[in-house]
């Protein structure tokens, strides 16, 4: 999939809609920067806008996957399987941001509770400092592994953990 050839016939269906960026990005709920990106070729728009931006300027999913207009138009059960891949996706995003949100809360608590020990020292210095250092050892653990998991990296660390995987099943 070339994301240049996308955003190149996604800017060419824009024009001859005759409309700006702001008004493509009104329409689809999203910033004028964020369409930009789309027609630059920088990112690609979620499957879900994908499928909005196929209705709005007429034209098959394919098409604009392909960066290029075809004779055949999508037919109604194909546009549906994909809205429910859509669907899915978006339900898996969401439920991967809860767990984000759970564990960014919990790293707060945890680090709250460190500081708070730190401050109240109402254990005594050796199982305060032991505290202390599981508190802030965990807090700081899943603040790091959060970012880690969020980054651009993720996908690549997920492919060399299922590598190893792999390798380990052959031995």
């Amino acid at each position: 999939m070339d994301q240049q050839k996308i955003g190149t016939f996604l800017k060419e269906l824009r024009k001859e809609k005759n409309i700006t960026q702001e008004e493509l990005a009104d329409k689809m709920m999203v910033s004028r920067r964020t369409v930009s990106r789309w027609e630059t070729g920088s990112n690609m728009p979620d499957l879900d806008i994908l499928i909005d931006i196929s209705e709005f300027y007429g034209v098959d999913l394919k098409e604009i996957l392909n960066g290029e207009r075809k004779e055949k138009a999508m037919d109604i059960e194909t546009k549906d399987t994909i809205m429910k891949v859509a669907e899915y996706s978006n339900d898996e995003k969401e439920k991967m941001t809860k767990r984000f949100h759970i564990m960014f809360i919990a790293a707060l608590v945890f680090l709250t509770v460190a500081i708070a020990v730190f401050f109240i020292d109402c254990f005594g210095p050796e199982v305060s400092d032991f505290i202390n250092g599981i508190c802030i050892g965990v807090g700081y653990g899943m603040v790091v592994l959060g970012v880690i998991m969020t980054s651009r990296y993720a996908k690549q660390i997920h492919d060399m953990k299922m590598r190893l995987i792999g390798r380990s099943a052959k031995n």
